[in-house]
């Protein structure tokens, strides 16, 4: 089994990352295998809604070949997902906005059914705001959210800052051992014969008439 832990900051290794790895040390402890992806720090446009990326022949892929493209050949093999962003202006982070919209946009047969948690980092205020956006990326994708004993999130500018949150680093390793524990109920599950949730054909109601 294998988590991949999204970093949407555009400092490599800050606050958000210091947070994620927290994380990961829980995931690593339980024998869960990891990585750290982070999205880069160039400009990342948002989705154009072309639907380039619907095409049997695009394979899913953006024409716009970046980080996302990159990302979505990991998300295949992944069974499980945290993504990390710092939180700007009350929200998460523009680029992990932009890589985002463009990574979920028709792709809910890659996500759908792996667990999935947000975490952000800031520095006072605006954390829940971040956090209600991240996971409403899961909840359309049919896919189970993790959570902790608190909201998900972690206080500081620098990492030295974010290791000295003692709630939040204790948050972060309980969502890490809750995400391990719900990835091995989902693999008993499968190996005792437990199939997926039956999908219905999408319905879609306009009420512009």
């Amino acid at each position: 089994m294998k988590v991949i832990l999204v970093n949407g900051s555009p400092h490599q290794k800050g606050s958000t990352y210091t947070a994620l790895c927290e994380v990961e040390k829980e995931l690593a402890a339980a024998g869960i295998e990891t990585e750290i992806f982070w999205i880069g720090a160039k400009p990342i446009s948002g989705c154009l809604g072309c639907g380039q990326c619907l095409k049997p022949e695009n394979a899913g892929k953006c024409f716009m070949n970046d980080s996302v493209n990159e990302f979505l050949t990991k998300a295949a093999e992944a069974d499980g997902f945290i993504f990390g962003s710092p939180v700007h202006y009350a929200a998460i982070s523009g680029a992990l906005s932009s890589f985002m919209d463009r990574a979920f946009y028709g792709k809910g047969k890659l996500f759908n059914y792996k667990p999935a948690a947000g975490i952000v980092c800031c520095r006072r205020a605006g954390s829940t705001a971040a956090f209600d956006e991240l996971n409403k990326y899961f909840t359309i994708s049919s896919m189970p959210v993790v959570s902790s004993k608190y909201w998900n999130m972690v206080h500081g500018t620098k990492p030295e800052e974010v290791l000295q949150d003692a709630e939040g680093m204790q948050v972060m390793r309980e969502l890490g051992r809750n995400m391990a524990w719900l990835l091995k109920c989902i693999q008993a599950g499968c190996n005792a014969g437990i199939e997926l949730p039956e999908k219905e054909a999408p319905v879609k109601t306009n009420f512009i008439r």
